[in-house]
């Protein structure tokens, strides 16, 4: 069985975590193939949106700790720096939307990876746990840059020490993330957001995570100057052209991602 399901369909690259016997923990296997996906959909043309979820009742819960205490097992600076931050660098930089689904527990790693997403859905069911000081660890998978952006430093910094659960509904209303769906909808739902992303100008979209990303270390004025930049590249793209006409014509646009 794969650790890694990866279909495209519809202009969408889906891509489940598989390992649902685990919930979906990450041992090297997975964590590589993940990459390796993630490449796939940020080459094909064709894709316009990457949808992210999980096998079963959780979406991740972290590293498998039993590949940690194996002998044989990669060591915890490999875990790092050939499993998690690769798949965090490539979450934030791939210029494509990413969406995802988060449909049952994610913790450690696995909350992290979630909340590098750029749009972020939950199962009502779901919750998200910062569980690494219950084992004596740090944050890792960006954990420490992503989640005091999200929702402050003063709860980012209790979540992180205290290693409480915190409910869809709670992350909603902290701002760590876009929308929780009911168990009828979470699917169609976070589908059609998908589908509408992957619709949408998709080089903007990519130029919008792009500013998201400088703006976190820019001052305003480097901002300003980068927001110039990437103007004059949306407004070269057949899609704001298309945009334009549209819009004079009272129609829906046609978007091609061009």
């Amino acid at each position: 069985m794969l650790p890694i399901l990866f279909e495209i369909k519809e202009k969408i690259a889906f891509i489940t975590l598989n390992r649902s016997d685990k919930l979906n923990s990450f041992n090297r296997e997975m964590a590589l193939l993940f990459q390796e996906k993630l490449d796939e959909a940020a080459a094909n043309t064709e894709v316009r949106c990457i949808y992210i979820t999980g096998a079963g009742k959780g979406f991740c819960a972290g590293q498998d700790l039993t590949e940690v205490t194996d002998p044989n097992g990669p060591s915890m600076n490999t875990i790092l720096s050939e499993h998690y931050n690769p798949i965090i660098n490539r979450i934030r930089n791939i210029y494509k939307p990413i969406v995802c689904a988060v449909n049952g527990v994610a913790a450690g790693a696995g909350a992290n990876i979630a909340l590098a997403c750029d749009v972020v859905i939950a199962h009502e069911q779901a919750s998200f746990i910062q569980a690494f000081s219950k084992i004596g660890l740090i944050p890792d998978s960006g954990g420490t840059f992503t989640l005091p952006r999200l929702i402050g430093f003063q709860k980012a910094s209790a979540l992180m020490m205290l290693g409480d659960k915190v409910t869809a509904i709670e992350a909603l209303q902290m701002g760590m993330l876009y929308k929780v769906l009911n168990e009828e909808n979470f699917i169609s739902e976070s589908i059609k957001i998908a589908t509408t992303l992957a619709n949408m100008p998709t080089k903007t979209l990519g130029y919008i995570k792009h500013l998201l990303n400088c703006s976190v270390i820019n001052n305003m004025n480097q901002q300003l100057l980068v927001e110039d930049e990437y103007q004059q590249k949306a407004a070269a793209t057949k899609d704001y052209k298309e945009g334009v006409v549209a819009f004079l014509e009272k129609r829906i646009p046609r978007f091609t991602g061009e």
